[in-house]
Protein backbone atom coordinates (compact mmCIF):
# COMPACT_ATOMS: atom_id res chain seq x y z
CA UNK A 1 0.00 0.00 0.00
CA UNK A 2 1.08 3.65 -1.10
CA UNK A 3 0.87 6.38 2.04
CA UNK A 4 -2.42 7.57 0.32
CA UNK A 5 -3.93 4.51 0.94
CA UNK A 6 -2.83 4.64 4.86
CA UNK A 7 -3.76 8.25 5.02
CA UNK A 8 -7.30 7.29 3.50
CA UNK A 9 -7.77 4.05 5.78
CA UNK A 10 -6.48 7.05 9.07
CA UNK A 11 -9.19 9.55 7.94
CA UNK A 12 -11.69 6.62 8.06
CA UNK A 13 -10.66 5.76 11.77
CA UNK A 14 -10.63 9.17 13.09
CA UNK A 15 -14.43 9.91 13.68
CA UNK A 16 -13.60 6.24 15.94
CA UNK A 17 -12.58 4.67 19.37
CA UNK A 18 -8.92 3.68 19.25
CA UNK A 19 -9.84 0.19 20.30
CA UNK A 20 -11.71 0.27 16.51
CA UNK A 21 -8.28 0.94 15.06
CA UNK A 22 -6.18 -1.89 17.27
CA UNK A 23 -8.86 -4.25 16.33
CA UNK A 24 -8.40 -3.75 12.37
CA UNK A 25 -4.73 -3.75 12.95
CA UNK A 26 -4.43 -6.84 15.14
CA UNK A 27 -6.49 -9.17 12.88
CA UNK A 28 -4.97 -7.31 9.64
CA UNK A 29 -1.58 -7.86 10.88
CA UNK A 30 -1.11 -10.48 13.50
CA UNK A 31 1.10 -12.63 14.49
CA UNK A 32 3.45 -9.50 12.96
CA UNK A 33 2.14 -7.16 14.91
CA UNK A 34 3.98 -5.51 17.85
CA UNK A 35 3.59 -3.05 20.87
CA UNK A 36 6.38 -1.02 21.82
CA UNK A 37 5.65 -0.55 25.21
CA UNK A 38 8.17 1.95 27.80
CA UNK A 39 5.63 1.44 30.65
CA UNK A 40 4.26 5.09 30.78
CA UNK A 41 0.59 6.71 30.76
CA UNK A 42 -0.07 5.75 27.19
CA UNK A 43 1.61 2.81 26.92
CA UNK A 44 -0.02 0.76 29.49
CA UNK A 45 -3.36 1.71 28.08
CA UNK A 46 -2.52 -0.05 24.71
CA UNK A 47 -1.45 -2.64 26.96
CA UNK A 48 -4.88 -2.61 28.47
CA UNK A 49 -6.61 -2.17 25.32
CA UNK A 50 -4.73 -4.48 23.05
CA UNK A 51 -5.28 -7.61 25.96
CA UNK A 52 -8.82 -6.80 25.64
CA UNK A 53 -8.76 -7.24 21.87
CA UNK A 54 -6.43 -10.19 21.41
CA UNK A 55 -4.30 -11.30 24.39
CA UNK A 56 -1.50 -13.16 22.18
CA UNK A 57 0.11 -9.54 20.88
CA UNK A 58 3.43 -9.23 22.37
CA UNK A 59 5.22 -6.25 23.98
CA UNK A 60 8.69 -4.98 23.72
CA UNK A 61 10.99 -2.63 25.79
CA UNK A 62 13.51 -0.60 25.08
CA UNK A 63 15.78 -1.78 28.39
CA UNK A 64 18.44 1.39 27.93
CA UNK A 65 20.36 -0.01 31.04
CA UNK A 66 19.07 3.26 32.72
CA UNK A 67 15.45 3.50 33.46
CA UNK A 68 14.17 4.53 36.77
CA UNK A 69 12.97 1.39 39.29
CA UNK A 70 9.55 2.79 39.03
CA UNK A 71 9.94 1.74 35.55
CA UNK A 72 10.67 -1.86 36.24
CA UNK A 73 7.98 -2.01 38.73
CA UNK A 74 5.71 -0.97 36.93
CA UNK A 75 6.84 -3.73 34.15
CA UNK A 76 6.50 -6.27 36.93
CA UNK A 77 2.24 -5.02 37.87
CA UNK A 78 1.48 -4.96 34.35
CA UNK A 79 2.73 -8.53 33.82
CA UNK A 80 1.33 -9.93 37.06
CA UNK A 81 -2.52 -8.08 35.95
CA UNK A 82 -2.32 -9.38 32.54
CA UNK A 83 -0.79 -12.41 33.30
CA UNK A 84 1.56 -12.33 29.94
CA UNK A 85 4.07 -14.79 29.58
CA UNK A 86 7.57 -14.02 29.48
CA UNK A 87 7.84 -15.02 25.74
CA UNK A 88 5.24 -11.91 25.19
CA UNK A 89 7.19 -9.18 27.65
CA UNK A 90 10.51 -8.81 25.02
CA UNK A 91 13.81 -6.73 27.07
CA UNK A 92 15.49 -5.41 24.02
CA UNK A 93 18.73 -3.76 24.84
CA UNK A 94 21.81 -2.03 23.32
CA UNK A 95 24.79 -4.02 21.98
CA UNK A 96 27.07 -2.36 24.68
CA UNK A 97 26.83 -2.60 27.82
CA UNK A 98 27.07 1.20 29.70
CA UNK A 99 30.48 0.41 30.72
CA UNK A 100 31.47 -0.79 26.69
CA UNK A 101 29.83 2.64 25.86
CA UNK A 102 31.98 4.55 28.39
CA UNK A 103 34.91 3.03 26.92
CA UNK A 104 34.13 3.61 23.61
CA UNK A 105 32.52 7.19 23.97
CA UNK A 106 33.86 8.71 27.01
CA UNK A 107 31.93 8.65 30.42
CA UNK A 108 28.25 10.35 30.57
CA UNK A 109 27.83 10.51 27.26
CA UNK A 110 24.48 11.74 27.10
CA UNK A 111 25.47 15.07 28.94
CA UNK A 112 27.86 15.67 25.77
CA UNK A 113 26.01 14.11 22.91
CA UNK A 114 22.42 12.93 23.41
CA UNK A 115 21.34 11.79 20.30
CA UNK A 116 24.20 9.49 20.21
CA UNK A 117 23.69 8.31 23.35
CA UNK A 118 19.69 7.61 22.43
CA UNK A 119 21.05 6.07 18.91
CA UNK A 120 22.81 3.36 21.03
CA UNK A 121 20.39 2.81 23.49
CA UNK A 122 17.16 2.98 22.08
CA UNK A 123 17.40 3.62 18.42
CA UNK A 124 19.88 0.49 17.09
CA UNK A 125 17.93 -1.73 19.62
CA UNK A 126 14.25 -0.74 17.94
CA UNK A 127 15.85 -0.74 14.53
CA UNK A 128 16.54 -4.44 15.36
CA UNK A 129 13.49 -5.76 17.07
CA UNK A 130 11.06 -4.06 14.19
CA UNK A 131 13.00 -6.42 11.83
CA UNK A 132 10.54 -9.20 12.69
CA UNK A 133 7.57 -7.28 12.40
CA UNK A 134 5.22 -6.06 9.95
CA UNK A 135 3.60 -3.55 12.20
CA UNK A 136 4.04 -1.85 15.52
CA UNK A 137 1.58 0.11 17.77
CA UNK A 138 2.96 3.38 19.78
CA UNK A 139 1.13 5.64 22.24
CA UNK A 140 2.05 8.64 20.54
CA UNK A 141 -0.14 11.92 20.64
CA UNK A 142 -0.54 14.89 17.99
CA UNK A 143 -0.29 16.95 20.95
CA UNK A 144 2.81 15.61 22.69
CA UNK A 145 5.09 17.72 20.32
CA UNK A 146 5.21 19.67 16.83
CA UNK A 147 7.13 16.80 15.78
CA UNK A 148 3.60 14.64 16.41
CA UNK A 149 1.47 16.70 14.96
CA UNK A 150 0.52 15.44 11.97
CA UNK A 151 0.40 11.19 13.25
CA UNK A 152 -1.66 9.62 11.46
CA UNK A 153 -3.67 6.66 13.28
CA UNK A 154 -1.86 4.06 10.67
CA UNK A 155 0.99 5.44 8.44
CA UNK A 156 3.66 3.83 6.95
CA UNK A 157 7.12 4.53 8.92
CA UNK A 158 9.77 5.29 6.63
CA UNK A 159 12.28 5.36 9.14
CA UNK A 160 12.11 1.83 10.12
CA UNK A 161 10.42 0.31 6.89
CA UNK A 162 6.94 -1.00 8.19
CA UNK A 163 3.64 -0.15 9.37
CA UNK A 164 3.12 2.16 12.08
CA UNK A 165 -0.28 2.40 14.22
CA UNK A 166 -0.77 5.23 16.55
CA UNK A 167 -4.43 4.44 17.98
CA UNK A 168 -4.12 7.24 20.64
CA UNK A 169 -3.06 9.89 17.85
CA UNK A 170 -6.22 11.84 18.59
CA UNK A 171 -6.69 11.32 22.33
CA UNK A 172 -5.23 14.62 24.98
CA UNK A 173 -3.80 13.54 28.44
CA UNK A 174 -7.43 13.89 29.69
CA UNK A 175 -8.46 10.98 28.05
CA UNK A 176 -5.44 8.80 29.02
CA UNK A 177 -6.13 9.81 32.62
CA UNK A 178 -9.51 9.10 32.47
CA UNK A 179 -9.14 5.22 30.85
CA UNK A 180 -6.84 5.00 33.20
CA UNK A 181 -8.71 5.84 36.25
CA UNK A 182 -11.89 3.91 34.68
CA UNK A 183 -10.31 0.61 33.80
CA UNK A 184 -8.22 0.88 36.71
CA UNK A 185 -4.53 0.31 34.95
CA UNK A 186 -1.56 0.24 36.85
CA UNK A 187 0.82 2.89 35.87
CA UNK A 188 3.98 4.95 36.53
CA UNK A 189 4.03 6.23 40.13
CA UNK A 190 6.20 8.77 38.85
CA UNK A 191 3.31 10.21 37.06
CA UNK A 192 1.84 11.48 40.24
CA UNK A 193 5.40 13.36 40.70
CA UNK A 194 5.24 15.79 38.24
CA UNK A 195 7.02 13.60 35.63
CA UNK A 196 4.79 13.74 32.36
CA UNK A 197 7.02 12.02 30.45
CA UNK A 198 9.60 9.72 31.80
CA UNK A 199 12.68 7.94 30.02
CA UNK A 200 16.02 7.38 31.14
CA UNK A 201 17.35 8.32 34.47
CA UNK A 202 19.52 10.84 33.31
CA UNK A 203 18.03 12.99 31.13
CA UNK A 204 14.24 12.97 32.96
CA UNK A 205 13.82 15.36 35.31
CA UNK A 206 9.92 16.65 36.69
CA UNK A 207 7.85 19.45 35.27
CA UNK A 208 6.39 22.73 36.44
CA UNK A 209 2.93 22.61 36.64
CA UNK A 210 1.76 24.52 33.55
CA UNK A 211 5.49 23.59 31.66
CA UNK A 212 5.55 21.76 28.65
CA UNK A 213 5.12 18.09 29.33
CA UNK A 214 8.27 17.17 27.66
CA UNK A 215 9.60 19.88 29.01
CA UNK A 216 11.65 17.33 31.40
CA UNK A 217 13.51 15.24 28.77
CA UNK A 218 16.80 16.54 28.18
CA UNK A 219 16.64 19.68 30.16
CA UNK A 220 19.41 21.86 28.94
CA UNK A 221 19.51 20.53 25.83
CA UNK A 222 17.31 21.64 22.25
CA UNK A 223 16.13 18.22 21.91
CA UNK A 224 13.01 16.85 22.80
CA UNK A 225 12.85 13.27 20.46
CA UNK A 226 15.14 10.31 21.31
CA UNK A 227 14.92 9.67 17.40
CA UNK A 228 11.85 6.69 17.80
CA UNK A 229 9.40 8.69 16.15
CA UNK A 230 11.22 11.19 13.51
CA UNK A 231 11.99 10.62 10.06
Amino acid sequence: MGNSDFKAISDSFEAKQPQDMLAYAIEKYQPKIVLACSFGAEDVVLVDMVHRINTAVPLFYLDTDFLFPETYATRERVIEQYELRPAQVIQVKSLLTPQQQAESYGEELWTREPDRCCHLRKVEPLTRVLKGYSAWITGIRRDQAPSRANAGLIEWDQKFELVKINPLARWTSADVWTYIKVYEVPYNPLHDQNYPSIGCTYCTASVAPGDDPRAGRWKNFAKTECGLHRS
